[in-house]
């Protein structure tokens, strides 16, 4: 258990975790800069999402938004036309709503404290605790799935969530708590993997408990789901729909309209793909319909040439299939 270590063992476990980061650690965009707003976007965006995925939205962001009063005055469509292809667009919405409070009720300054990026929308603990302590040096430790797994491995399992946060506090180094929580966090995304951990290349090694000899959590099961569109165009235009101001999911967002499989009597689709969101894998065809057909039903629906959609807030599937047809 981290609560035997002496003060010797944990400055030697420290000093191997950070030496290790120092030398292994992902050259990332938002690494080279620890301004607040660059980290706070990097955070948010790293939410539920793979780094991969982040790495080119990021960039655009930051290009489209570069302060956080460029944010603040964007219009919602904006903010979520940058952030399409990412998911989740609820955390876009409150960053957005946050970067107002920063803007204009806080007179452009950030808060410096975790306690205080929790006033904020859509910052809840462990991201109030990264921010503070990579951008400003405060001394609070992060948990997010990684941490945890690598807590688990080395030094066992605990109790509940808060005994995790109580772990990672007492194991934190005080006087770099940016740098040792985002190595606690490279190391259970490259080293102590879910599957496979690479425990020979571990920092953590001599300390560890398990040595990757615990199992991986079992993943539940994927979905498989249909999905299928109306492709229709007009003079260089495509009809596009919106969903309702109140959905459940992704509202406001444009989208091609959903088609049943009837009217296509065995037609080849215009294309076909496959798209994954959270825990389900869809099948997505994308058939050639007559504008005609849609006049009646869809009221919400509305043309736009390419140049119009690329700058609207289009769902993340939308996006992806309007990219791989031909213009």
């Amino acid at each position: 258990m981290d609560q035997l270590l002496t003060p010797v063992a944990l400055r030697k476990l420290r000093h191997a975790l950070l030496t290790w980061y120092e030398e292994h650690r992902r050259e990332l965009p938002w690494r080279r800069d620890a301004h607040p707003y660059r980290v706070w976007v990097s955070e948010i965006m790293l939410q539920q999402t793979r780094v991969a995925a982040v790495m080119d939205h990021y960039a655009r962001f930051l290009h489209r938004f570069p302060t956080v009063q460029a944010l603040a005055a964007a219009r919602e469509a904006s903010v979520l036309a940058a952030w399409s292809g990412l998911g989740y667009y609820h955390r876009a919405r409150r960053m957005h709503q946050a970067a107002k409070v920063i803007a204009r009720e806080r007179n452009e300054s950030f808060p410096r404290t975790a306690e205080e990026w929790r006033e904020l929308p859509g910052v809840g603990r462990y991201t109030a605790a990264a921010i503070a302590s990579i951008a400003f040096g405060e001394a609070v430790a992060v948990v997010d799935g990684n941490v945890e797994r690598v807590l688990e491995r080395v030094f066992g399992a605990v109790e509940g969530r808060e005994a995790a946060w109580q772990r990672a506090e007492s194991l934190l180094d005080r006087e770099r708590p940016g740098d040792f929580n985002q190595a606690m966090m490279e190391l259970g995304a490259t080293v102590c993997t879910p599957r496979a951990p690479q425990c020979p290349m571990c920092p953590l090694h001599d300390w560890c408990m398990s040595r990757g000899a615990n199992p991986a959590r079992p993943q539940p099961t994927r979905k498989r789901k249909q999905l299928i569109y109306g492709l229709a165009r007009r003079n260089g235009s495509v009809l596009l729909v919106q969903r309702p101001a109140d959905a459940s999911l992704m509202a406001g967002m444009w989208e091609l309209p959903a088609s049943s499989d009837s009217p296509h009597n065995g037609k080849e689709p215009a294309a076909t793909l496959r798209h994954a969101i959270t825990d389900t894998d869809y099948e997505v065809s994308v058939f050639t319909i007559a504008s005609a057909m849609f006049h009646a039903s869809t009221v919400n629906g509305k043309w736009f040439a390419r140049r119009q959609w690329e700058r609207l807030p289009l769902t993340g599937l939308a996006r992806k299939i309007l990219r791989r047809l031909p213009a």
